[in-house]
Formats: structure tokens, sequence, C-alpha cells
């Protein structure tokens, strides 16, 4: 038994199932079957559960003592996992099984019955009950829906309590939008949603919010919103043209349900604009062989790239040219003009090869180049070279005007600042990894947060934000901060299923803190396919196919990311990827090439300093290894192989051994420091099995 009065076995069921103990060890059976069987039995304790109840859920397709051997398969797979310390929780007798007894902390239980009502609480029902065990069994999935549907009545019963509670448009706005993320077609949270956008006088945030609304319910059966909800839209459109037409007829009016409408109070500078305007010019061809086709299609192709970042506004250039020769563009089309940033090129042919020259202009600071970029291509087929070139400028326009945007805003006061803008700011920081710098990202992100709840864009990079916390070993609770970028990133993915950024970051969390890559994988694929000239997403998506072991898949995206945009922002943490998957392949000497880059130009980032040193260790280059490990534990101290181990992402066996190992030939310490007046406990089971896993020797490609 569990002899520490503190130990507590816990059962996380929303979400992806974990089981662990207080101290961090895992107890997640290995079969889902298993995993299934002790989801039902946390759902009843301490109540105990008939065996034939049992098969019948799980084994409904089998005869009845073919299911009830498969039943004592898992009992025992169960027993096994447990183990001597937390199997005394294990019930059974010949009729039932439970799990019961002190130090049993299931998540689902204590969600049943709060024992308090909080924003906090009812962020904990946005995850689905059990989500990774979907499609086990017809009966399971029958139960399984059964159960998450009262969670679902649960978590609503919360939201509308919480949300009847709020005073104020801004807290009410915040509540509503939990409510949604537990139940996506709550048309009364829509409702306080567009009523308290147009109190604060953003009637337009109202008209989009009616608009994500309408999309949610397209997607369900009835797909229609319900007169109440028509008729708040109708009157708050009649107020936005009655607006546009004669201005305010009663400064200081608040939309309530007594008044028709509001009159919109002046809107702060934080509420600008989200988008940055970027108009793509066509392409100037030099020289005597001119392909005004090639330029046209090659700007359509970079417009249609670009439009598909969810930050930036392209305007089409077909817009501009009607503007510009006197003729009238579409209704409400003028303001689009106004554009921030404009993307011109030149095009120039010669001895077979192509050459183009793209420049981005900022048309507020007076025409600056902001970046300039030149690709030489030898002649091919002139769509196949569109796609390719429009591919690559696009992949590396994004980071560049990210680098320029953070930069044009830094010093600014937040004040001043639109949630973008403060997004914007806060990148260069998260980029850096410098501490004290770190630390304040935060506030810049939060503060977009508070001026636009809304952002997918602000809640994927504070996700990102949570995820580099941990992995810097800052986190004072790691196991906190991983669950509120689970959660930040989610709720992104929510707010916009269409953004490929944050659905790349939300994968990205899943298979480094929540350590499931394969449901990474399906995420990355996913973001790949609404953008793929996003350089991160195939980065990230690299790694997931890595930590699931699939290194040649893995080597070949990020490759592809480097491709992409070779002086990305993120280059270092694209060459970290290239150090961790060519020492899992055995390339060591390709792997400290690509450290010795990764830790050059970001000294701070302590992941590539481990993988780094792990490679090392495998050459038994020690001289090297030893500067490496100071600088590691200058930037970690205390770190160890055992933490290495515990906090690595990586999935199989071999992978986890060959990593572990490299690191103990380079000089790393097997356990963090012993406190002074005692010892260090036992290994735990994940460093057993790691020890024991077979590896082979390092092995050197010839690669010269």
């Amino acid at each position: 038994m569990a002899s520490d009065d503190t130990a507590a076995l816990r059962l996380r069921l929303f979400g992806h199932m974990a089981v662990d103990d207080s101290k961090g060890r895992s107890y997640l059976p290995r079969t889902r079957k298993a995993r299934a069987l002790l989801a039902i039995l946390a759902m009843a304790s301490p109540k105990p559960v008939m065996r034939q109840q049992l098969a019948s859920l799980l084994w409904s397709r089998r005869e009845q003592e073919q299911a009830r051997g498969s039943l004592r398969q898992s009992v025992h797979e169960l027993q096994d996992t447990l183990g001597a310390g937390w199997s005394h929780l294990f019930v059974t007798d010949r009729h039932h099984l439970s799990i019961r007894g002190a130090g049993l902390e299931v998540d689902a239980l204590e969600l049943a019955q709060p024992a308090v009502i909080s924003a906090e609480i009812l962020s904990r029902f946005e995850e689905v009950l059990l989500e990774d065990l979907n499609g086990l069994d017809p009966a399971f999935d029958r139960w399984l829906e059964d159960e998450r549907v009262r969670f679902q009545r649960i978590g609503r019963t919360i939201g509308e309590s919480l949300l009847a509670r709020c005073e104020d448009p801004v807290a009410s706005i915040e509540a509503a939008e939990q409510l949604i993320g537990i139940d996506r077609v709550h048309q009364g949270a829509w409702r306080t949603i567009m009523r308290s956008h147009a109190e604060l006088g953003d009637l337009g945030a109202a008209m989009l919010s009616y608009d994500r609304c309408r999309n949610v319910l397209a997607e369900h059966a009835d797909g229609r919103a319900s007169p109440e909800t028509e008729d708040l839209i109708g009157r708050i459109r009649t107020q936005a043209g009655a607006w546009r037409a004669t201005g305010p007829a009663n400064p200081g009016n608040r939309f309530a349900a007594d008044q028709d409408m509001p009159t919109p109070p002046r809107i702060g500078p934080r509420r600008g604009r989200a988008a940055l305007r970027l108009r793509v010019a066509p392409m100037r061809t030099i020289g005597a062989d001119n392909d005004d086709g090639f330029a046209l299609g090659l700007a359509a192709e970079i417009s249609a790239g670009l439009s598909r970042f969810r930050w930036i506004s392209c305007i089409p250039d077909s817009l501009w040219q009607t503007a510009t020769a006197g003729g009238d563009p579409p209704a409400g089309a003028w303001a689009a003009l106004e554009a921030d940033l404009v993307l011109d090129g030149t095009i120039q042919y010669g001895l077979g090869r192509v050459r183009i020259i793209v420049r981005l202009i900022d048309m507020r600071a007076g025409g600056e180049i902001a970046w300039a970029g030149r690709f030489d291509r030898p002649m091919t087929d002139p769509l196949s070279m569109q796609d390719e070139l429009g591919a690559t400028i696009v992949a590396q326009v994004d980071p560049e005007l990210m680098k320029h945007e953070g930069r044009r805003t830094a010093g600014r006061l937040s004040d001043d600042l639109t949630a973008q803008d403060l997004v914007l700011q806060a990148l260069p920081a998260i980029y850096r990894l410098e501490r004290s710098s770190f630390l304040d990202a935060r506030r810049l992100l939060e503060a977009s947060l508070r001026a636009d709840p809304c952002s997918s864009i602000a809640h994927g990079w504070l996700a990102y934000w949570n995820l580099l916390y941990v992995g810097q070993g800052w986190a004072p609770d790691p196991a906190e901060s991983s669950a509120e970028a689970a959660r930040l990133a989610e709720h992104a993915v929510m707010l916009d299923p269409g953004d490929a950024r944050a659905m790349t970051l939300a994968g990205h969390v899943r298979g480094f803190l929540g350590k499931h890559p394969e449901e990474a994988i399906a995420l990355h694929d996913r973001a790949i396919t609404l953008n793929p000239n996003l350089a991160i997403a195939w980065c990230f998506s690299g790694l997931a196919h890595v930590y699931s072991g699939q290194h040649e898949e893995g080597l070949r995206r990020i490759n592809q990311a480097r491709r992409l945009s070779p002086s990305d922002p993120h280059v270092f943490f694209f060459d970290t990827s290239l150090l961790i998957v060519h020492s899992l392949l055995g390339d060591y000497v390709s792997a400290v090439d690509a450290g010795r880059r990764a830790t050059e130009l970001n000294p701070l980032f302590s992941s590539a300093h481990k993988s780094y040193l792990a490679a090392l260790g495998l050459m038994d280059r020690t001289r090297e290894a030893a500067e490496v490990l100071v600088r590691l534990l200058e930037l970690e101290p205390g770190f160890s192989v055992e933490d290495a181990v515990l906090r690595s992402p990586l999935t199989q066996p071999q992978d986890l051994a060959r990593y572990a190992d490299g690191l103990r030939r380079a000089g790393l310490r097997e356990h963090a420091a012993a406190v002074e007046a005692g010892t260090r406990a036992a290994n735990h089971a994940a460093i057993d099995l790691v020890a024991e896993a077979p590896h082979s020797p390092p092995v050197m490609r010839d690669v010269a």
C-alpha cells in the first residue's frame, strides 16, 4: 500500500485518460479495454459493478463465456498495472468489481458534485469525457454518449448559473463563451454575447458573433436560429444602419431588454481592426522576354497563400485597380484600400533561370522597406514554378511580417495597442526565451485576451507560452501549466476551426505535453490542409511523427519546414527538431551539427542543450559534452536523466533508452540532487523501463 498519507491515485477521465500518483508516475493500463474497465469502475465508485454488466458493455459482440474470459484478462492487466502500491483499491469478488478507498481521486466524480461553482470548475467541462476511448464497442459507445450528455447537462447548469451572476458586458461575454465551450448550440449564451458586444458599442463584433452562431447551428440537425436570436440580430442590424446614416442620437445609451438598440460609445484604440492589411501588387517583368501571365499568376498564388493566415487581410489587387482607375469598388470596400503594407516584386529571366525579388513596403512608415528576398530558380513548367515559388515566398512573408510588427510595436504602451498589436509585441520575447521578458510576454498576451476574448490567435499563443514555460523548467507547477496550455489550445480551435496556427499549436500541446502523438498528428495534418505554407505546422507535425517512432517521415516534414522558411524566428526550433531525429536515426554527425546551430541561434533554449548533450554523449565527445552540460545546468539547475525521461514526449522505449544513455555518457547525473538530510526514493517505473529497454550502441553514418 502507499505509505505516504498524502499519496493519491488520480484518475483523469475528461480529455485523454490519465492515471497518475502524487509523484507523477503513470499507472495507465496498456490496452484500451483495460482503460475502459477502469473508467467504468471509477465512474461508479465506490459502488461495485457486476461482472456480467462489464462484459456486456465491453465485449457485446462476443459469446458470454468468451466475453467473461476477456474480462478476466483485463482484470489481470489492471491488477498488474496498479501494482503493489495501488492494487488494494481494486476490489474483486466472484460477481462484482469495484475501485474505491482512501487516496482515490476521480475528476469526473468531483465535477458531478462540485464543492464550489466557479469559472475554473466550468472550464474543466470543456474537455470531452474519455475522448480517446471512442469506437471501443457499440454498447460501450452508447454508455459513453449517455455519460457525456449527463455531464454536459451538469456543465450547462453551472455555466448558466455563472452567467446569471455577471453584472457587466465584458464578464458576460467571458462567461457566455465558456458556456458555449460546453454547449455550442446554447442560443441563450450566443444572444448574451451579441447583446453584450452591442452594449459595449461594438456592433461589428455583435454581428460577427451572430455569424459564428449561425455557422455552429448549421452543423446540427435543425440548423436554424431561434426567433429570439433572429429578432435580436435584426435590431442590432437596424441600429448599425442608423448609426452609419445619422451618427449618435442618444450618447451613452446602453442596450437593454426595454430599449430598442444602443448608441455605440466611442471605441477606444484597443478595439481597432484585427487583421494587418496587405496589398499584393502585380509583379513587374524586367527585360525583353516578358511573361505577364506568369507574373500575374505568381501574384495571385501569393495572395491566395497569404489569405490563409488569420492575422493577415489580403486586399485583392483587382479591387485596388478598380479604385485607382476611377471605378466604383463594391459597397464598403473603400476602407480596405488603406493598406498597411504592400508586397511588390520584379521578375527577370536569363540563361534558363528566373530571378524574383520581392519587397515588403511599410506604407505607414513612408514606404520603408521592411523586408526583401531574392529567389533564383531554373526555368521549369510555369505552373509548377508558381506553386513552389508562391509557397516559399508566402512561408517567409508570414514570419518576416511578425518580426517587423513586433519591432514596430516595441516600447509602445499597451493602452495604445490593439489586441493583435499586443500579441505581436509579445512574440519577440517568446522567441528569445530570456526569462524576465518571457514572463512579461504573458502579461501582454493576457491583455490581448482581455481586449478580444474571442481571439483564437491570442489563445493559441498563450497556450504555446505555457508549453515553453513547462519545457524550459520554469513552471512551479508543471501539471497546472500543462493543463492551462491544453485548455487554451482547445479553446483556440473551438473559436476558429479554420485557424491553422491555432490547430497546430493545439497539436503540439497534445504531442509534447500530453504525450499523445497520434492525436497530435491528426491535428497537424488538418493544419497543413488549412495552410500548407505554415512552416511551423510542418515542423510540429514532423516532431509528432518522431515522438511516435516514425523517424524518416518526421525528418521529411521537418526538412520541409526549413525549406519553406530558412530565416524563420523558429529556425532554432527547426534545428533542434533535426537534432532529435538525426540522433534517433543514428546519424550523430548530423545531429551534432544541428545541435551546434540550434544552441548558437538561441543559447537559452534548454531543449536544444538536452538533445545536443545526448548526441555528444553517444559520440563520446566528452570535452564538448562537458561544456554543454555546464550551460544546460545553468538553464535548468538540478536537471537529471530521471527528469529527462519523465518529461520526454518520446513514446518508444528504444528511443527513450537511446536518449537516456546519451545523457548518462555525457555526464548528466541520474537523479536530481538529494535533499540535505536524506536520499531520493527509488527509480520511477519509467526509469526502470528505459534502463532495461534494449538499445544499440552508437551508429556512425558516413555522411562526409
